[in-house]
């Protein structure tokens, strides 16, 4: 048997069960005091662009919030369930102008876009400044923010899926009792499902492209999921005729958005590459489409 549960203000933390994700925001005031609190209304946003954004809840007399109308920036960071405790304590309500973090073991960085630090020990890292404020009626306040630098640990950037979940342990929030009692929970089993696909899925053969396309372009399109192909050939089509250009080349990386390689060579002193020391490896790829420009703007 089913009931019906009446709706109350914080259903999604008293009844419901809403796994999310927990994240310390920092912020800077106007006098460049930092101001640190979680925060689990959080998604991602817009993402299938070159300059994604995250969505972000906030309560609109919250010093987070007000911090980030006045100056337009704020970090977003992804603590591990061994810093829960520090969390914690900066949701306690510290008086305007007090520096949550240093009540905490929380180390402050330098974030490299923005101007709120990061902290040391989160594996990953959004750095944000807002693109649009959203005030609803009653408390809350929402900030869409384009994400100017994402960041994690070095050792986690070459890891599989799997054991960069593993590595990284955060933690889940589960909602709360009477704003008092926090629920948390960390990765137990993890489990893996291979995606199948019905028979009549899209195909390779279902890749309609409207222009031209080289040999190397077609094959680095097969390797975008067949689901992304249709949006891809439209966003890359445009961009070569925004270009006056008549084909689709691998060689024009623009038609892509970006195609880059996942081990880069380093740079020298005048920006250049410098020549590998070893044999060449063949490449490998991985798209980021690129977003149509709005002439209307």
């Amino acid at each position: 048997m089913k009931k019906e549960i009446k709706i109350r203000p914080f259903w999604y933390s008293d009844i419901w069960l809403w796994p999310k994700l927990i994240t310390i925001i920092t912020t800077l005031d106007k006098k460049g005091t930092v101001n640190a609190g979680p925060y689990s209304h959080i998604m991602q946003y817009d993402v299938m662009t070159k300059n994604p954004s995250l969505l972000v809840g906030f309560r609109q007399d919250s010093h987070s919030f007000v911090n980030i109308c006045d100056t337009g920036e704020f970090v977003v960071n992804c603590p591990s369930a061994e810093n829960l405790d520090d969390m914690m304590e900066t949701a306690k309500f510290y008086p305007e102008g007090v520096n949550e973090l240093e009540f905490t073991k929380f180390t402050q960085i330098p974030s490299l876009k923005v101007a709120p630090p990061s902290l040391k020990e989160c594996p990953q890292i959004a750095e944000c400044t807002v693109s649009e404020i959203i005030r609803l009626k009653k408390s809350t306040g929402i900030v869409i923010g384009k994400i100017e630098a994402l960041v994690v640990d070095e050792e986690l950037a070459s890891m599989g899926r799997e054991e960069r979940i593993r590595a990284m342990n955060l933690p889940i929030g589960m909602g709360d009792e009477r704003r008092a009692d926090y629920y948390h929970t960390t990765l137990g089993d993890l489990t893996m499902h291979t995606l199948g696909q019905p028979k009549n899925a899209m195909r390779g053969a279902d890749a309609v492209t409207n222009m031209p396309w080289d040999k190397d372009a077609m094959k680095m399109l097969m390797n975008v999921p067949p689901p992304l192909r249709k949006m891809v050939i439209g966003n890359t089509e445009e961009a070569a005729e925004e270009q006056g250009q008549e084909k689709a080349t691998h060689r024009n990386r623009s038609f892509f958005g970006r195609v880059v390689r996942c081990k880069s060579q380093p740079r020298n002193q005048s920006g250049t590459r410098n020549a590998p020391k070893k044999k060449r490896q063949p490449r490998k790829f991985f798209f980021l489409i690129r977003r149509p420009l709005d002439r209307s703007m």
